[in-house]
C-alpha cells in the first residue's frame, strides 16, 4: 500500500469541495447583502429635481390655434442641467 485506500482519499476530497461550496456560497450571499444595501435609495432619499432656468416659457415653442385645431398641440421641451 502506497499510503490511504482510495475510498478514503474520494471521501476527503469529497469533504473538502464540500466545505469550499458552502462557505462560497455563505460569503457570495454575505457580500450580495452588503452591497445592495449601500445602493439602495428610499423614496426619501432621492436628489431635488433641479429647478427651470429663468426665461424658458420664451425657449420652448408655443402651440399655436391652427395646431390645437387640428389634434396637433403636444410641444416637447428638453433643458439640461449642469451643475
Amino acid at each position: 500500500m502506497t499510503g490511504l485506500p482510495r475510498r478514503r482519499v474520494w471521501r476527503r476530497a469529497l469533504l473538502v469541495w464540500a466545505v469550499v461550496v458552502v462557505l462560497g456560497g455563505g460569503l457570495t450571499f454575505l457580500l450580495r447583502d452588503a452591497a445592495e444595501s449601500a445602493s439602495r435609495v428610499g423614496p426619501g432619499e432621492s436628489s431635488p429635481s433641479p429647478s427651470l432656468p429663468e426665461g424658458w416659457e420664451s425657449l420652448c415653442p408655443q402651440v399655436t390655434e391652427a395646431a390645437e385645431r387640428d389634434g396637433n398641440a403636444g410641444v416637447l421641451c428638453f433643458f439640461r442641467a449642469r451643475p
